[in-house]
C-alpha cells in the first residue's frame, strides 16, 4: 500500500487530477456561453461531458505510464494523435454550429411552441413545490349571507399578505374562488392549481366579535398540518390575519426578508368601519368585473369612496379605487381627461402613502395602460409592482396585454402564460391567450384555448368571443358558431367599449353571428329589450340601425339612425377620443346616407388609433375603415387596406375564410381586386 502511494506522489497524478478538472471545468464554461449563443441543443454539452470524462481517464493513464519522479514524458506519436483527437473534435463541434446555426437563419416557424401552462393542472409527474399554497374561499358562518363580504375579505387579506413573500408559490384569488370552501377531493385541488398545500376557513362575525377558524392542510395527501380558532374583538382582525399568515409562512419554512415580516405584520387601516366599508367594495368590485355592468362598478367605487372618507389614508382602498374607475374607463364608457387626472393624483398619493404595497402601483400602471396607452411608463410600474410582490399576478398578466399591443408577440405569449402558473383557474387569460392567437391566426391553439377558458368559466365573454371568431376566421363556420351561443347567456350580447374596431363591435358578437348567417332578423331580436341606461341606449339604436343597413333594410335602418344621430354626435363632441362612439357614429352617418361624413369619422377613428400605437386594436380600426370605405364606393382603398392586414397578424378581424361570408363586404363582391384577395396566402403566427 505504501509503494503505490509513494508512486502516485513520484507521478504527480493528484496534481494532474486537478489540474485537468480545473481546464474541463473551464472549458465546459466557454463552451456553455457559445451553446447559448448559437442556440446549440442540450445533445452537445452532453457529448462534451463525456469527451471530458473518457479524457480524464486518458489522462490518468498517459501520467502513470510516462511518468518517472515526476518528470512527464509523451512520446512525438502520442502527442500527434492527441493532436490529431481535438482537430477532429472541434471540426465536428465546429460543423455541428454551423449547421445548427444555418437551419437557425433559414427555419420558417409557423407556429411558436405551446405555452406549457395553459393546462389547468400541471403536467402529469411535475413536482410540486414544497412551498405552494392556495388560501380557498371561508365559510361565512353568519345566519346573515349578505355578510360573506367580510369571510371573502379575510381570506383576501390573508392571501395577500402570503403572497408578498417571495420564497411561497401563493395561488391568485381568481382561481380559487372557482371552489368551494372545503373541496371533496383535495388531491385534485393540489393538481389542478400545482399546490403542496391549501388553507380552508370559516369566519363567523357576530356584533364587535368575531371568530376565525382556520386549518392547514398538506393536499397532496390530505393530511391536516394544524388547525386553530381565533376569537377576537373586531378591531383585532387585522392581528389575526398577521398571525394566520406568519403560522402559514413558519409552517412551510418560508425565509422572510425584514421588509416582508413587517409587510405580514402591517394592517392596511387602523379604522376597523373603514376596512369593513373596504370589504364590502371589494364584494361589489368582483361582481362588476365578471358582469362588467356600470351599476355594479358605481356600487363598488361607492364602498370605496366612503372607506376613504373614514381614513383619507388608506392607500390600498385608494388603489383599489383607481382600478374600478380605470375598468369603467375601459370596459363601460370612457371617463373625461378631469377624471382621468384625478384617477392619477390618487394613485400617486396611495403609493407616497405606501411606498412599499405592490397595489398602488398595479393602479398606476393600469392609469398609464387604460387611461392613454403610454406602454412604457405602465410596463414599469408593473415590474416595480412584481418586486414588491412577487406573486403578482395581475402584474404579469397587464404586462402582457401590453406587449401584445406594442406588436411583441414572442414577448406577448411567453407573458400570458407565465400568470397560469399563479393563476391556473384564470378564465380571462385563458380567454386572451386564445384571442391572442386568433389574431395570429393559429386556430387550432385559438380553439383550444378558448375552449379552455369556458372549460373553466362557461359565462366568460373573452373566451366565447375568442372562441366565435376563430369558428369564422378559420373556416366560415356560421352553424358551429350560432349553435356555441346556445350555451352562453342569451342576455350577453358580447359588446365592450374596449373593442370599437369593426362593425361587430357596434351590433355586438352575438348579433353580429347571426348577420353572418344573414339571419337578419334574430340580429334584431338580440337587441330588442328596452335599454335601462344611456350607455346601453346609444348601443341599441347604433347596434339596430347597422344590422338593418347591412339587411339592405334601408328605410328602417334611417328610422333608426335618426334616433341615435343626436345622442352620438353630442356624446363625440364631449369625448372626441372615445372609439367606441366614433364607430358607432361612422355606421349611423352611412343609414343617413352621409356617406362623406363616414367616411371621415371612421377615419378620424384610425388616425387616432394606428397599428403602429396599438397592434391589436389599430389593425381592427383599419379594418372596419375598410368596411366603410366598401360601403361607399372606395372600392381601391378597402381592398389595399385588407391587403395589408392578411399580411400581417390581424386575424381577428380579417381573414381568408371571412371575406368569403361576411355581408359587410358584399357591395364590393364582384370585384375583381376583391377576389384576387381570396387567392392570397394569409400570414399566419407572429
Amino acid at each position: 500500500m505504501n509503494e503505490f502511494l509513494r508512486r502516485l506522489k513520484e507521478r504527480k497524478l493528484v496534481q494532474w487530477s486537478l489540474a485537468y478538472v480545473a481546464a474541463a471545468f473551464a472549458l465546459l464554461q466557454g463552451i456553455d456561453i457559445i451553446a447559448q449563443r448559437f442556440g446549440w441543443p442540450e445533445q452537445t454539452m452532453r457529448l462534451v461531458i463525456i469527451a471530458l470524462s473518457v479524457g480524464f481517464f486518458v489522462t490518468l493513464v498517459l501520467a502513470w505510464y510516462h511518468g518517472e519522479r515526476g518528470a512527464q514524458r509523451v512520446i512525438g506519436t502520442e502527442l500527434l494523435i492527441l493532436a490529431l483527437l481535438l482537430a477532429l473534435g472541434g471540426g465536428f463541434l465546429w460543423r455541428f454550429a454551423s449547421a445548427s446555426r444555418g437551419s437557425a437563419e433559414k427555419a420558417v416557424i409557423p407556429t411558436p411552441p405551446t405555452p406549457p401552462l395553459l393546462v389547468a393542472s400541471p403536467v402529469p409527474g411535475l413536482a410540486i413545490a414544497e412551498k405552494s399554497i392556495a388560501v380557498l374561499p371561508f365559510d361565512n358562518l353568519n345566519d346573515d349571507k349578505n355578510a360573506a363580504y367580510f369571510a371573502d375579505g379575510i381570506q383576501d387579506e390573508i392571501l395577500t399578505k402570503l403572497a408578498g413573500i417571495a420564497d411561497l408559490k401563493v395561488i391568485s384569488r381568481t382561481s380559487t374562488a372557482k371552489y368551494k370552501s372545503k373541496p371533496e377531493d383535495l388531491r385534485t385541488v393540489s393538481q389542478q392549481l400545482g399546490v403542496a398545500t391549501v388553507l380552508e376557513g370559516s369566519v363567523q362575525k357576530s356584533g364587535e366579535q368575531v371568530r376565525v377558524n382556520v386549518q392547514l392542510i398538506d393536499a397532496r395527501v390530505d393530511s391536516h398540518l394544524w388547525a386553530k380558532s381565533y376569537d377576537r374583538d373586531i378591531k383585532d382582525v387585522f392581528a389575526v390575519e398577521s398571525e394566520v399568515a406568519q403560522e402559514i409562512a413558519d409552517s412551510l419554512q418560508a425565509k422572510l426578508s425584514p421588509a416582508e415580516a413587517s409587510k405580514v405584520a402591517s394592517a392596511p387601516t387602523k379604522d376597523t368601519a373603514a376596512y369593513d366599508l373596504f370589504l364590502k367594495g371589494e364584494f361589489e368590485y368582483r361582481l362588476a368585473s365578471t358582469s362588467l355592468r356600470p351599476e355594479e362598478f358605481d356600487q363598488a367605487a361607492g364602498w370605496y369612496e366612503q372607506a376613504i372618507a373614514r381614513d383619507p389614508n388608506f392607500a390600498i382602498a385608494m388603489a383599489h379605487l383607481v382600478i374600478c374607475r380605470l375598468n369603467w374607463h375601459w370596459f363601460v364608457e370612457n371617463l373625461t381627461d378631469t377624471q382621468l387626472s384625478e384617477i392619477k393624483a390618487m394613485a400617486e398619493r396611495a403609493i407616497s402613502l405606501a411606498p412599499d404595497a405592490a397595489d398602488p402601483r398595479v393602479a398606476l400602471g393600469l392609469y398609464y395602460y387604460f387611461g392613454y396607452r403610454e406602454y412604457q411608463p405602465a410596463l414599469a410600474a408593473f415590474a416595480r409592482a412584481l418586486q414588491l410582490q412577487p406573486n403578482d399576478a395581475l402584474a404579469i398578466e397587464y404586462s402582457g396585454y401590453i406587449h401584445r399591443r406594442l406588436g411583441e408577440w414572442h414577448v406577448c405569449l411567453a407573458e400570458l402564460t407565465k400568470p397560469f402558473e399563479l393563476d391556473p383557474r384564470n378564465a380571462d387569460v385563458a380567454g386572451n391567450l386564445g384571442q391572442t392567437y386568433a389574431l395570429m391566426r393559429q386556430w387550432t391553439e385559438a380553439e383550444r384555448v378558448s375552449r379552455k377558458a369556458l372549460d373553466i368559466d362557461p359565462h366568460d365573454v373573452i373566451g366565447m368571443r375568442a372562441l366565435l371568431g376563430t369558428f369564422i376566421g378559420s373556416a366560415g363556420d356560421v352553424a358551429n358558431a350560432v349553435e356555441t351561443l346556445k350555451s352562453f347567456p342569451r342576455d350577453e350580447k358580447i359588446i365592450t367599449s374596449s373593442i370599437s374596431g369593426t362593425v361587430a363591435s357596434v351590433t355586438g358578437e352575438r348579433a353580429y353571428m347571426f348577420v353572418l348567417a344573414r339571419d337578419f332578423n334574430a340580429a334584431i331580436k338580440v337587441w330588442e329589450m328596452p335599454a335601462t341606461n344611456e350607455i346601453d341606449e346609444r348601443k341599441r339604436f347604433a347596434g339596430r340601425a347597422t344590422v338593418r343597413f347591412i339587411a339592405g333594410d334601408l328605410a328602417a335602418a334611417k328610422r333608426e339612425a335618426e334616433k341615435a344621430v343626436t345622442v352620438l354626435e353630442n356624446r363625440v363632441r364631449e369625448r372626441p377620443h372615445e372609439l367606441i362612439s366614433l364607430r358607432q357614429l361612422s355606421w349611423i352617418y352611412l343609414a343617413l346616407g352621409r356617406n362623406v361624413d363616414a367616411i371621415q369619422m371612421s377615419r378620424q377613428l384610425s388616425d387616432l388609433l394606428p397599428p403602429e400605437r396599438d397592434a391589436l386594436l389599430g389593425a381592427a380600426t383599419l379594418a372596419g375603415l375598410a368596411e366603410i370605405e366598401a360601403r361607399t364606393g372606395a372600392t381601391a382603398d378597402a381592398v389595399e387596406i385588407l391587403r395589408r392586414l392578411l399580411s400581417v397578424p390581424a386575424g381577428e378581424s380579417v381573414s381568408i375564410a371571412r371575406l368569403k361570408i361576411d355581408p359587410v363586404w358584399d357591395p364590393i363582391r364582384k370585384d375583381p381586386s376583391f377576389q384576387q384577395l381570396l387567392t392570397m396566402k394569409e400570414h399566419v403566427g407572429p
